[in-house]
């Protein structure tokens, strides 16, 4: 597993990781954790067996400095948090208006990860649509630096509206990447448009012990390692097929989320076995 954390022969210095949404989860003690692990010593056991972790909490209520700081010192070098941004930062009529909720959110403590800082999320309401001179303004408030640390920012965006390549180009532009959700819910936006790339996964079935069958596990394992190496993969449905991204390595981020969620960490260790 350490060989995934921040290290690819193949593709230079671009990483791979994969993780879950959390490490608290009641079902997880019958699935992930073994009866010896306390739910104290929870993030110690999944860190070490999962390379990122999205933390949700963050989307609901405003953490402290002090909880960052206890969230990095119980995890190995190399592991990653992708921030899911407080709700009050996204839920809005006027996204231009967020500026002090984006700040405030910011400076909650997210610096004291330090290089375990990963990407930001910005996820909005499925009733959310593309407004493209709004939407501008809202990626204008995001800085790309936090107390000298440098920053990633990816936006969910869940509704129709966005499948356009007007959108793209915006993110582009701004160098923010855009959220590739695999859901029976959302719409797909696989279009490149960072230098990284972060993926959701919404689709593990409870009656498979790794939630996903071993053909889509190599199916997602090929995929993972052509945006790594720069590539677009083929057969996804494109935005804006015209554009040809830049042929760079990409850090890469799948995340099991949702869809069957007592299985998520079993198909995040089965994808990490075949990287």
């Amino acid at each position: 597993m350490s060989e995934l954390r921040g290290a690819s022969s193949a593709a230079g210095t671009a990483s791979i990781r994969v993780g879950v949404g959390g490490w608290t989860y009641a079902p997880w003690r019958e699935t992930f954790y073994p009866p010896e692990v306390s739910a104290a010593k929870e993030l110690y056991y999944a860190s070490r067996r999962l390379s990122v972790i999205e933390i949700n909490g963050t989307y609901y209520s405003t953490q402290r400095p002090a909880t960052f700081a206890k969230w990095r010192e119980a995890t190995p070098d190399g592991f990653e948090f992708s921030i899911k941004a407080h709700r009050l930062t996204t839920n809005r009529r006027v996204l231009a208006e967020a500026g002090e909720s984006v700040q405030h959110f910011l400076n909650s403590g997210l610096s004291e990860l330090g290089e375990k800082l990963g990407p930001i999320l910005w996820q909005f309401a499925p009733t959310k649509r593309f407004d493209p001179d709004d939407f501008a303004a809202f990626l204008d408030l995001l800085p790309a630096k936090l107390s000298g640390l440098p920053l990633r920012h990816a936006v969910d965006v869940r509704h129709d509206s966005f499948r356009t390549p007007a959108f793209l180009s915006l993110a582009r532009r701004h160098g923010v990447g855009v959220v590739f959700t695999e859901s029976d819910d959302y719409p797909p936006l696989p279009d490149l448009t960072a230098d990284f790339v972060y993926t959701r996964i919404m689709r593990t079935r409870s009656e498979l012990t790794t939630g996903v069958d071993a053909p889509t596990l190599d199916a997602l394992a090929a995929s993972v390692r052509t945006w790594q190496s720069g590539s677009q993969p083929t057969g996804l449905p494109l935005i804006d097929p015209s554009h040809v991204p830049a042929p760079q390595p990409r850090d890469v981020y799948l995340l099991f989320i949702s869809g069957a969620k007592e299985r998520a960490p079993a198909a995040a260790q089965a994808l990490i076995t075949r990287m």
